[in-house]
């Protein structure tokens, strides 16, 4: 069997409310940047590899000018918005010894693909995987399902899928792909 996992709040958690909070203790500026950074089709733009990190920064600045220090100083500590989740860390090396392949299938941009992929060695545990940033496709457009399955030769029906999102999970069962809805390190326990 496939294990097919998306990465932010499956493998990483990624709570840009609480990261938020980190870096203010105004509310209104929290709010603010959700809105301006989180929530802006920018963002889903970085995702799909057509706005680079960079490129995003400046449209932020450039929108809202009088929050630009607020706006750097959140995108130049992204990296502290992403850490491991341990449960589900810790069944990677399972799934691999159970005789099982690990995959990744996220919508990520590339600053903090690269990030994750260099700072934390579970990636290695990994066969492969696919991240949108580096095919210009999302979850849940069909496409990225279809990429992954074809770049690996992957049988759908060889397949399981783990995401936070449902929307993602429905996708991957259009393909043929079964889906779990993601909200506990638990879920993968039955299919080990």
């Amino acid at each position: 069997m496939n294990f097919i996992f998306d990465v932010g709040n499956v493998l990483v958690d990624y709570t840009p409310v609480v990261y938020l909070r980190s870096l203010f203790t105004d509310e209104s500026v929290v709010s603010k940047m959700l809105k301006v950074i989180y929530k802006s089709p920018e963002w889903l733009q970085m995702d799909e590899g057509i706005l680079t990190h960079k490129e995003a920064t400046e449209v932020f600045c450039t929108r809202e000018p009088d929050y630009q220090a607020a706006i750097i100083k959140v995108m130049q500590n992204f990296d502290k918005t992403f850490t491991p989740l341990p449960e589900t860390i810790k069944q990677l090396p399972k799934i691999k010894k159970s005789g099982h392949e690990l995959y990744y299938l996220s919508n990520i941009h590339a600053e903090i693909r690269d990030f994750l992929v260099d700072t934390h060695d579970f990636f290695n545990l990994f066969k492969g995987g696919v991240f949108s940033c580096d095919i210009n496709y999302i979850k849940p457009a069909p496409e990225i399902y279809r990429h992954l399955l074809g770049k690996y030769s992957l049988n759908p029906k060889d397949c399981i899928f783990f995401d936070d999102m449902e929307q993602n999970v429905k996708a991957a069962e259009k393909e043929g792909i079964k889906g779990i809805l993601f909200k506990s390190a638990d879920c993968i326990l039955e299919f080990i």
